[in-house]
């Protein structure tokens, strides 16, 4: 090959490669998605009276009318009996519309207790919005607006989101309407404190307050989600932020707009996760699955003779990793027909089906008493029969000791607390102190051992080692 061809061809494969090179690495232009759906995504602002706290000035005195500390006093000490005795709170969220009739998506905590709910759109009109209904579960909230022809979004699947993946959002952060923000998936499936029933998409987009309630978009311009929550120390955006997956918002709207509320199943029962030293002393390989800490009386689970101490390792099909797994998968399962649980049940693998029902309202725990009986020390434990008082408080019909004090020993590297009920030992259920002492004879040292307690109501399961 002649040399000038030589070079001509090494040239265009060089420029070749820089070309594919720089298209791999080139970051994504959002211009043209943000003003095909920014017009959908709305200012949410609302108004409530909320009433002033209890005085604690001293009888008889008053805050001057023109001090110059005046707001100051009345928010750390409340208002004399003659002041009013509410005032006007605002909040403010984002919004966006999912249908031309006026029907709009944001989250429940934007609007929760609001007297009066305001949605302003692009163009500057403002309307003023009827709440339909709000899911606090999952912190959705759909309104209406008196409107027809309205800009709508499209829906993506948020099941179909791939970690990597770039998103971006559209709110009202700070009172900055229409700001857009991107960022990428960080994660999929996160399960937050409190947050029972949502498997959260977790993104780096910067959210920040007055971003909750809008949307999160994929690169086809696509709703994925609703931003939700942000972790922060500093009351700001540090990183992390998390949004409702849209599939899960839909299937909320969806049911408030047919029935104006949310039902979801009841598995009835109180779970926790695996350790690794609770997976050894259950005989499995790895930590893995949603261990049954109690089973709620008269509820679906206990009827399909699902037992404290299993470990539910699948549900209808579906692997559970962690118990933050379970709750979103019972939750929008179907009642109509039976479940098929997987648990772990001393050693051995067993298939349970149970017919789910409706989530009742959640039960007041109570605080445990303090009165004493016959005592005896295990484990660096002051344990005693558990007294009538605690057990009536604690609902707790037989058997069970309770932790008078706690040393230094196996119990405290267990995590056994002053104040704990021991329910079980090593799969046993404690009938006292004596019951508890010739259990603990038996057990095998250098192994571990679960332990069940109750910690102000709480069932947990704790590894032991004697």
């Amino acid at each position: 090959m002649p040399l000038n061809a030589q070079r001509l061809f090494i040239s265009t494969l060089l420029l070749t490669l820089f070309s594919s090179y720089a298209n791999a690495n080139q970051l994504p232009d959002f211009t043209r998605l943000v003003e095909q759906n920014s017009a959908a995504v709305v200012n949410i602002s609302t108004t409530q009276k909320v009433r002033s706290q209890k005085s604690f000035l001293p009888q008889g005195a008053e805050i001057p009318e023109n001090s110059e500390y005046g707001e100051l006093l009345e928010h750390f000490f409340g208002l004399p009996g003659q002041r009013p005795k509410s005032r006007i709170a605002q909040s403010l969220g984002s919004g966006f519309v999912i249908s031309e009739d006026g029907y709009l998506l944001t989250n429940h905590h934007v609007v929760k207790n609001a007297d009066e709910i305001i949605v302003r759109f692009q163009d500057r009109r403002e309307l003023k919005a009827t709440l339909v209904g709000s899911d606090k579960g999952t912190d959705v909230a759909l309104l209406k607006v008196d409107a027809r022809g309205l800009p709508v979004v499209k829906f993506g699947s948020s099941q179909q989101l791939k970690v990597g993946e770039w998103v971006f959002a559209i709110g009202s952060p700070f009172r900055f309407d229409s700001s857009v923000t991107a960022g990428i998936v960080s994660a999929k499936g996160r399960s937050l404190p409190q947050e029972n029933y949502v498997p959260f998409i977790q993104t780096d987009v910067a959210i920040n307050p007055g971003n909750s309630g809008g949307p999160l978009f994929n690169l086809k311009g696509e709703v994925v989600g609703i931003n939700s929550q942000i972790y922060s120390r500093s009351g700001g955006f540090m990183g992390l932020s998390f949004a409702i997956p849209i599939d899960v918002a839909m299937d909320v709207s969806n049911q408030i707009k047919k029935s104006g509320h949310v039902v979801r199943g009841w598995l009835g029962v109180r779970i926790q996760d695996v350790t690794r030293e609770l997976a050894e002393s259950f005989g499995m390989k790895k930590p893995y699955g949603a261990l049954v800490a109690q089973v709620i009386p008269d509820s679906p689970a206990q009827k399909a003779g699902l037992k404290v101490g299993d470990v539910i390792v699948s549900f209808n099909g579906k692997t559970v990793d962690k118990s933050a797994s379970l709750p979103p998968m019972v939750g929008s399962a179907s009642m109509a027909k039976k479940s098929r649980v997987k648990v772990i049940r001393n050693k051995l693998h067993k298939t349970i089906y149970v017919k789910l029902e409706s989530l009742p309202e959640d039960e007041a725990l109570v605080e445990p008493a303090n009165d004493v009986k016959k005592s005896g020390q295990v484990f660096g434990l002051t344990i005693i029969d558990l007294p009538a008082s605690v057990r009536e408080q604690l609902d707790i019909k037989t058997g069970g000791v309770y932790v008078q004090a706690v040393t230094s020993g196996a119990a405290t590297h267990a995590g056994i607390r002053k104040g704990d009920v021991i329910l079980q030992l090593g799969g046993d259920t404690l009938k006292g102190v004596s019951h508890f002492t010739q259990v603990a004879k038996k057990l095998k040292k250098n192994q571990f051992v679960s332990v069940l307690i109750n910690r102000r109501g709480n069932p947990i399961f704790l590894a032991l080692k004697k």
